[in-house]
């Protein structure tokens, strides 16, 4: 048996399989968000029992187990640590070290969600290839790169933070993080309407979009294109950040394929992918790879876990059982 867990900012998920993958059981319950990281930790711990429950076996019949979950994470402590998408007064949480209490294995791997990503469909494939990248377009932007066969994780289990690129040298929107310029900044879920704000604000044009407004999102930007020319020049702008970024990560890790998820592209894939499937040919100097939508829907992080559990971190098949 095998577990695996995505650990959100929003929820857990967790997975029980099989020796063959075939998922035998489920949960998803809301991440806390405190009062500290303990009570993060017991969600996932909690989460895992639940997917054992209903896969009708006991934790301690689980081999291995995959987690997956946003950073920054302290690999050595097997934690996340000072958390981005966690309030400000949960410093820590735990993660490894409890999960190897609970499944009583040592074979318990940590990664990001986006690394963990590129492991599911490394995994779930049709090929099984060794050079491709995951990329999510969601409340945050990341990608999971796989290399010659051999997932990049990062020293500190924090490589893979493309959308922290600096796409925009004169910086006039500022990220998440505090940094300016950033890819993140322009295009991700949480950032698209600030973006739109600041090009209204530029362009003093009529609009549709409840720019301004408390309840504006980026949906609201996608479900007005082709209908509203400012919602028109918004995407365009989008699509010219996106392609551009991408361009950086084909040109840093030479995929043959780039699977592409999250909310955001989940949401609009169309309206998302075909405009840089556009543009890349005139952006990149190598060769140009497949843009495609996951395969694997909004599970894409937790199949990912659990491939992991199952091939020693590394979605490579030929791992299977060993």
């Amino acid at each position: 048996m095998y577990a695996g867990v995505d650990l959100g900012a929003t929820n857990v998920r967790a997975v029980a399989a099989d020796a063959d993958g075939t998922i035998l059981g489920r949960d998803r319950r809301a991440t806390p968000s405190g009062p500290t990281g303990i009570a993060v930790t017991e969600a996932v711990l909690d989460a895992l029992r639940g997917a054992c429950a209903e896969a009708g076996i006991r934790p301690r019949e689980v081999r291995a187990a995959g987690i997956a979950s946003f950073g920054p994470f302290d690999l050595a402590a097997g934690a996340i640590e000072h958390p981005a998408n966690l309030p400000d007064h949960i410093d820590t949480v735990p993660l490894v070290g409890p999960v190897e209490n609970l499944f009583d294995t040592d074979r318990v791997y940590l990664h990001n969600d986006t690394t963990a990503g590129v492991i599911g469909e490394r995994f779930y494939s049709d090929r099984n290839p060794d050079d491709m990248a995951y990329l999510t377009v969601s409340s945050g932007i990341g990608a999971g790169v796989c290399v010659d066969g051999n997932v990049l994780a990062g020293w500190d289990g924090n490589a893979g933070e493309v959308g922290h690129m600096t796409l925009d040298p004169d910086g006039e929107m500022r990220c998440g993080c505090g940094k300016d310029g950033h890819w993140e900044a322009y295009c991700s879920g949480n950032n698209i309407p600030r973006y739109a704000e600041q090009l209204y604000a530029d362009a003093s044009v009529d609009t549709a979009l409840p720019v301004g407004a408390a309840e504006f999102t980026a949906a609201d930007v996608f479900a007005h294109a082709d209908e509203d020319a400012f919602a028109d020049h918004v995407a365009d702008q989008l699509a010219h950040w996106n392609a551009m970024g991408v361009a950086n990560l084909v040109h840093a890790y030479a995929p043959l394929v780039v699977y592409v998820g999250g909310a955001v592209a989940l949401s609009n894939p169309e309206r998302l992918l075909d405009p840089v499937r556009e543009r890349l040919p005139e952006m990149v100097m190598t060769n140009v790879p497949e843009l495609r939508l996951t395969t694997l829907g909004d599970e894409v992080v937790v199949r990912g876990a659990l491939a992991s559990a199952m091939t020693a971190g590394t979605g490579d098949r030929a791992r299977l059982r060993q």
